[in-house]
């Protein structure tokens, strides 16, 4: 994900909407049943054991074909031996849901919009929202897009869940006892869904802010708060109205959406070196994807094994197959492009002329009349124009349940351009959204079934070709010694730039997608590695129009300069490296401060000396980061109060990109004058001391960025399963991306992974808190002290290796069959 540096509004939702925001209130979130309401802590600890996975021995399973092993090594990673891929499929829906069974319903119900059925009444309008934006495109080219024997493969994972719901559904994990609702059979459909996808294209966003900016201080202007890269000038529709759309104008996707969709702050990295810049001669990858730091976490790792599947790594347990990890001959990890994939269209709307019906076949009634059996009026028909002439918005009567209240009649009304997301009646108008998940094929993660099974560079690249949603930065190494990268993703192509609003009435209208082979790529540079951090990726000169909004090059940069300095890298090394907390932007700032401090003879004050003698890193145990940390957004707000006005001020609100700030301050004499950036940049120090002599006491040697700068993993349902909170480095610009508000880390990477190509079994990975979420399970938080203290345990591969690090085996037998052999004594993890 990208830093709010660039105003990207990037991807992964899935926990962090799931779990963290619609359940973040914890226990008053959901009604619990009577039988645990005022339960105790040591009950409740009690109950969840009860309620844990068997995870050695045998199991009887129907819907298998033969006998299935599965070793869970000594991290909880299960490493799953079928005969046949259906079979391994069905394992893998099987065991996700013995670890992660109540957090993939949540995920189930979020992508169904059925959220409300066991959350109540404040989940309406995220399950309205959620409907609005399914997919209503043929299906059999859905399935289709994703490769030949997707549908199989689907259809085995989703089996497995529907196993292991029926073998527990009378005493599941603890968190449909808290909630007091039990867990219900999957449908093939449910890792199709799109609305887990809307944050990851939601440009929409920036759409609106650079509307309402124009509509305050004009175009010009407007260009030179929200610079584009690369540049290019806005093109706003004459005669299209923008005043009065500000964000409200999203209707649900701002409103449902507002915690995950808009300022993100999260970060990735990934990056590859070719075997002349490492020990052994061979190419090692790294990747952290970062989403929000949530309980349980977003990452499964599973190692699949089958007719022709040698795959480990990690995928979200709701999802069949590996997205980020690596087979037998090549190894893959992925950050976010951040595709332009979304357009927000204003429809000239008006009451339809008689005769023009609006409703979709079996969906709703005529006008004036009320849905049966509810007292819900159905609105007058509502014509759109498009293409020279008045057409009727579609509409979709539905009804959402919602747990301990009446059933909400919902209307969901669509143009051609996608969902209507609210309607200004005063101006005669509709905002409507298109985005790239109404087209088939753009599940997210589904081409890594292809992905998984990728020999080469030339299997990499189709792999990637059904590759369309979330757009990623992919790269690749393999065994042979080649590196690669190709940015990936179902790019529209358009004759605007996409980065404004425009009229719904036909004269702007996607042209089709920019193929895969014309996307920005590179496959064995003469630098000898590769590296992309949600940074600019457009190589020079190239002219296809993917984005104009990117994460700041803090992270990347700093990448590149410890990639370049050496050429003898370990896998060691690039743990150190996902782990660096030096701040490039620290570096930048801080010598202007000192200067500035001594020119208004303010260089000797406790401050500005802390900040002097530091070395720039975000260190856990130093007290300069945490000064620095409230002294540069306090900067950067003062900035934007001084170089810009008003309005826009309050229209961009906290959002901070310190690269704009950085050339503000480099301006030449007349931009500002000297004497106004010394005080701006000691009157902010000012401020951050006061802010943290009132938060934390006036005793400086008291002040450390490591007791301030904590995550904290909340089960969202019960405190008697919370963990303890885990002091963190870096901050959201560092390759340590720690960022979140308040001090605290709220995103950032809960999964890593270094891959050496030169002996796979030599690679590493940390998931953080556990592979499980079953509270009492060994593997509940037994990687949080490993990814607290910046370890990393193995990603064991080979058969040899599993075996010796393995800590449970389990098998999965076809009921009736008799291979069943003596097996381990059936035991619970504890």
């Amino acid at each position: 994900m990208g830093n709010t540096s660039r105003m990207i509004s990037l991807v992964t939702i899935v926990a962090a909407l799931a779990i963290g925001a619609m359940l973040g209130t914890r226990s008053g979130s959901a009604t619990p049943s009577r039988a645990t309401a005022g339960t105790s802590t040591d009950t409740l600890r009690d109950q969840a054991a009860k309620r844990l996975a068997q995870i050695d021995g045998t199991i009887d399973v129907p819907g298998l074909d033969s006998v299935v092993e599965v070793r869970r090594d000594r991290w909880g990673v299960p490493h799953i031996y079928a005969r046949t891929q259906h079979d391994l499929f069905f394992a893998q829906g099987f065991v996700a849901a013995q670890d992660r069974l109540w957090q993939m319903d949540i995920w189930r119900r979020t992508a169904e919009g059925r959220l409300a059925e066991v959350l109540g009444a404040p989940a309406v309008e995220r399950d309205r929202l959620a409907r609005l934006f399914r997919y209503r495109g043929p299906a059999d080219a859905d399935w289709a897009a994703y490769g030949p024997d997707t549908k199989a493969i689907v259809s085995a994972f989703v089996g497995g869940v529907n196993a292991y719901i029926a073998q527990v559904k009378d005493r599941p994990p603890i968190e449909f006892t808290l909630m007091g609702y039990a867990p219900e059979p999957w449908t093939i459909d449910v890792p199709l869904a799109r609305v887990t996808t809307l944050s990851g294209v939601s440009n929409a966003t920036t759409e609106i802010l650079r509307a309402r900016l124009i509509a305050v201080v004009g175009k010009k202007a407007t260009e030179a708060i929200l610079p584009t890269e690369p540049t290019r000038e806005l093109d706003p529709v004459p005669g299209l109205d923008l005043t009065g759309l500000d964000l409200s104008a999203l209707g649900g996707v701002n409103n449902a959406y507002a915690d995950i969709a808009f300022q993100r702050v999260e970060g990735s990295n990934n990056w590859v070196v070719s075997g002349k810049k490492t020990r052994s001669g061979k190419p090692i990858l790294a990747n952290d994807p970062h989403r929000a730091i949530t309980h349980p976490s977003v990452r499964y790792i599973t190692h699949l094994v089958g007719p022709g599947w040698n795959v480990i790594g990690a995928g979200e347990p709701a999802s069949p197959g590996v997205s980020i990890g690596h087979n037998e001959r090549i190894a893959f990890g992925l950050t976010v492009v951040g595709m332009d994939q979304q357009d927000v269209y204003v429809e000239k709307i008006a009451p339809c002329t008689a005769g023009t019906g609006n409703r979709e076949p079996g969906t709703g009634t005529a006008s004036g009349a009320t849905v049966p059996g509810s007292q819900f009026p159905v609105p007058a028909p509502r014509c759109y124009f498009h293409n020279g002439r008045w057409q009727p918005i579609k509409t979709v009567i539905d009804t959402i349940r919602v747990r301990n209240n009446s059933a909400r009649i919902v209307r969901l009304d669509f143009t051609h351009h996608g969902p209507i997301v609210s309607t200004d009646s005063a101006r005669g108008r509709a905002v409507a959204i298109r985005m790239v998940g109404q087209e088939p094929g753009t599940a997210a993660y589904l081409a890594s079934l292809q992905l998984g099974r990728a020999r080469n560079w030339r299997d990499f690249q189709g792999a990637m070709a059904r590759w369309k949603m979330p757009s990623e930065n992919m790269i690749y190494a393999d065994v042979d010694g080649n590196i690669g990268w190709i940015a990936s993703g179902y790019m529209p192509r358009r004759r605007w730039s996409g980065l404004l609003p425009v009229p719904g009435d036909g004269r702007f209208e996607w042209n089709g997608f920019v193929p895969v082979n014309a996307l920005p790529q590179s496959y064995n540079p003469a630098s000898g590695f590769i590296a992309t951090a949600n940074n600019n990726i457009l190589p020079p000169g190239y002219k296809t129009p993917i984005a104009y909004d990117w994460s700041s090059d803090y992270r990347v940069s700093r990448i590149r300069e410890v990639l370049s300095s050496r050429n003898d890298f370990t896998v060691a090394d690039f743990e150190k490296l996902q782990h660096d907390d030096l701040s490039l932007l620290a570096r930048h700032l801080v010598p202007q401060l000192v200067s500035a401090a001594q020119r208004l003879g303010k260089r000797d004050s406790q401050a500005v000396q802390m900040l002097a003698r530091w070395d720039f890193r975000m260190s856990r145990e130093a007290s300069a980061p945490l000064l620095f940390e409230a002294w540069a957004p306090t900067l950067a707000r003062r900035a934007n109060a001084m170089r810009m006005p008003a309005e826009a001020a309050e229209a961009i609100g906290r959002y901070t990109d310190y690269e704009e700030f950085e050339k503000f301050l480099a301006a030449p004499a007349g931009a500002v004058s000297a004497a106004a950036r010394d005080s701006l940049l000691v009157g902010a120090l000012a401020d951050a001391v006061a802010e943290l002599t009132r938060r934390f006491g006036a005793d400086t040697t008291k002040w450390r960025w490591g007791t301030v700068h904590v995550a904290e993993l909340h089960h969202p349902l019960a405190r008697a399963f919370d963990l303890p909170p885990v002091s963190r480095a870096g901050d959201g610009n560092t390759v340590f991306a720690t960022a979140g508000a308040n001090y605290q880390q709220t995103a950032g990477a809960s999964y890593r992974e270094v891959i050496d190509l030169g002996n796979f079994d030599n690679s590493v990975a940390i998931n953080v808190p556990g592979q499980s979420a079953q509270p009492g399970s060994e593997y509940y938080d037994d990687l949080l002290s490993l990814w607290g203290n910046d370890k990393y345990f193995p990603l064991v591969f080979s058969r040899s290796r599993v075996e010796s690090e393995t800590k449970h085996v389990l098998r999965l037998v076809p009921s009736g069959n008799r291979e069943r052999g003596t097996g381990n004594r059936a035991s619970r993890s504890r």
